[in-house]
């Protein structure tokens, strides 16, 4: 077998007399043709400083022309910088209950039947006014709950004698 020089390390290795006649062998492995073949540009990661490969349509894609290594390097930056006022999704605050409670450290028990799973608790409006977020008008519910308060008028009842207790 022949030995041939890498066209991009310049590294001697073995080819194939066949290889060699279709063309092939003139890189030492995948990677190595790969570099030599690249047109973009090596970038650091935003985060973390490492060197990151970044084709051509990848670069003049960025918006905030920011590269990153990872995601979690990703949304390390976008967590700092897409908050509050900045998020994409910002309304003013007006949807902002569930962490007034929870800055308040108000518990994350139902009112009403005090289950505490967290994946069915809702933040219900004592008003029924969603502009307004103070919070004596705030009040954890389960989804049932939540429901029979605003369609059952015992419940309901039974809801507003406790919220009242509460205040």
């Amino acid at each position: 077998m022949p030995i041939v020089r890498c066209k991009n390390c310049l590294k001697e290795f073995l080819v194939k007399p066949s290889a060699l006649k279709r063309g092939y062998g003139k890189y030492c492995s995948v990677s190595c043709g790969r570099r030599g073949n690249r047109s973009g540009k090596t970038v650091l990661c935003f985060i973390c400083g490492t060197p990151v490969y970044r084709a051509p349509e990848k670069l003049a894609r960025s918006k905030s022309k920011k590269y990153f290594c990872s995601k979690s390097c990703s949304a390390v930056w976008r967590n700092t910088t897409h908050i509050g006022r900045a998020h994409p999704n910002w309304n003013h605050g007006e949807y902002a209950y569930k962490s007034i409670l929870r800055r308040n450290n108000i518990m994350q028990i139902c009112v009403l039947c005090g289950t505490t799973d967290k994946r069915i608790l809702a933040v219900h409006h004592i008003d029924h006014d969603h502009s307004n977020n103070k919070l004596s008008n705030l009040a954890w519910l389960c989804h049932n709950c939540h429901h029979l308060v605003h369609h059952d008028t015992v419940e309901r009842q039974r809801f507003l004698a406790i919220a009242r207790k509460e205040r």
